[in-house]
């Protein structure tokens, strides 16, 4: 109980500093799974397989899209309900999470597993890479259902004012997975598909850790009878706010689509596989960004929920400042150390020579990126689902979409350089609308606040 409200009294740097560090740590390590089978993959099934994991990504995307459609639209709700001090609803909403995961995955992975080699070929798969992206993902569709309520319960334990537990369960299935990885692709010789079984165990170790912790009766939500049925009013409110990184995970995911496409018809496998490396590279400081956003949630829901205005817009300056110093580390690193960055995914020169300036053109706008995702992600932790949509939509349909096909045509000497401007260019337009939205709200909450104390 007290973890909750703190919530609402403790100093926000402080809050912040607890919450998001757990959460730092955690998504980290999270990244790990995918950094971790890329470079043992890397240097072990050689630039073919790199092909095929970019592939195999946008398939991820989905899942995970499905994923965040439920557990982060519930997790702030859970936040919110907690601010009010209504315990009741709450346990309603864990009980709904694993209903609602187990149901989504099952459908996923009926689906993944019949129209498995269509749709990566629709992904940009080649008769090259085909082979180690169907060999990855059969894996880990199979184990789809799995995947969902481990990070479902995760985002509930950080709801539920437990960052330290949710970043115990993932250091535990990373741990694991980095145990696994080499015996399974090298000793085992299993390629991609032991790199997909061992996320698989590791993962079901961690949920197993997750649950003794929510059967836990001296917890203020548990497991317990009453709390399995599904709550049309809890499912939709929850389903409306997870909305928005709903769409965003899955507009993602068909942005990759496009990119990977326009990648091979400009540049071939070579260029899946570089816009795979510099992805990777993006993706571990971006999950820290995640982190970071995890952190701020639970504050900023808790405290709209308990109309305390002038702390939950504190707790989104903090983690905008702190978003924009992370990503500004991967423009460094992308400018000035390109090819130490690529090193570490493989030893293949003419692929390592083919990186430097696609990395330098894609971490250029890199500075901007962490403002941008706090700012989407600060909305949906307040449920302004509507406005965390249209921010969500900007960068990858509205700007980036029509980019990705348009700026080729304008580099027609070398129209690859096209499909990779296209990224910074829908990063810097991205964070200048977030900028315009947030003011805008701002604006609106210090109003109210001044309001509320006339």
């Amino acid at each position: 109980m007290n973890q909750a409200t703190e919530l609402g009294t403790e100093p926000i740097r402080k809050l912040l500093v607890k919450y998001a560090l757990p959460g730092i740590i955690a998504m980290t390590a999270s990244s790990l799974y995918n950094i971790v089978d890329s470079i043992f993959i890397g240097h072990g099934c050689g630039m073919l397989a790199l092909g095929g994991l970019t592939i195999a990504k946008p398939f991820m995307d989905m899942g995970a899209a499905f994923g965040t459609f439920v557990g982060v639209g519930a997790s702030t709700l859970l936040s919110i309900k907690l601010g009010e001090k209504d315990y009741e609803s709450a346990a309603k909403i864990l009980g709904n999470v694993i209903v609602l995961n187990f149901i989504l995955g099952s459908l996923l992975t009926i689906a993944g597993l019949i129209w498995l080699d269509p749709v990566l070929y629709a992904f940009g798969a080649s008769e090259e890479t085909i082979a180690y992206a169907r060999d990855y993902m059969q894996v880990l569709i199979i184990g789809n259902v799995l995947t969902h309520i481990y990070f479902g319960l995760n985002s509930m334990l950080r709801a539920m004012g437990h960052p330290r537990e949710s970043m115990a369960a993932t250091i535990v299935a990373v741990s694991v997975n980095v145990i696994l990885d080499p015996i399974f692709i090298f000793k085992l010789d299993m390629g991609v598909r032991g790199a997909a079984m061992a996320t698989m165990i590791s993962q079901a170790i961690a949920c197993c850790w997750q649950m003794r912790i929510f059967l836990d009766r001296r917890q203020v939500v548990h497991f317990h009878k009453g709390i399995w049925r599904l709550d049309k009013q809890i499912t939709l409110r929850a389903m409306a706010i997870g909305l928005s990184p709903f769409l965003m995970n899955l507009a993602h995911c068909f942005v990759v689509i496009i990119i990977n496409n326009q990648l091979r018809r400009y540049g071939g496998d070579v260029a899946l596989a570089t816009y795979g490396i510099v992805n990777r590279l993006i993706y571990v400081f971006a999950m820290i960004v995640m982190g970071l956003n995890q952190g701020m949630q639970p504050i900023a829901g808790y405290n709209y929920g308990a109309k305390q205005y002038k702390r939950m817009l504190r707790s989104f300056q903090l983690t905008a400042m702190c978003a924009t110093v992370v990503m500004g580390a991967v423009f460094l690193l992308g400018t000035f150390l390109p090819e130490l960055m690529t090193r570490v995914f493989t030893h293949d020169q003419d692929l390592i020579k083919a990186t430097i300036v696609p990395m330098r053109i894609l971490c250029c706008s890199m500075w901007l990126v962490g403002f941008q995702m706090v700012a989407g992600n600060f909305f949906t932790s307040i449920g302004l689902a509507a406005k965390s949509i249209f921010l969500s939509l900007t960068r990858q349909v509205i700007y980036l979409i029509p980019l990705t096909i348009l700026l080729p045509l304008l580099f027609q000497q070398e129209p690859i350089n096209g499909v990779w401007w296209s990224l910074p260019v829908s990063d810097t337009l991205a964070a200048l609308t977030a900028a315009i939205m947030i003011i805008i709200e701002v604006r609106r909450f210090k109003m109210i606040h001044a309001q509320s104390k006339n």
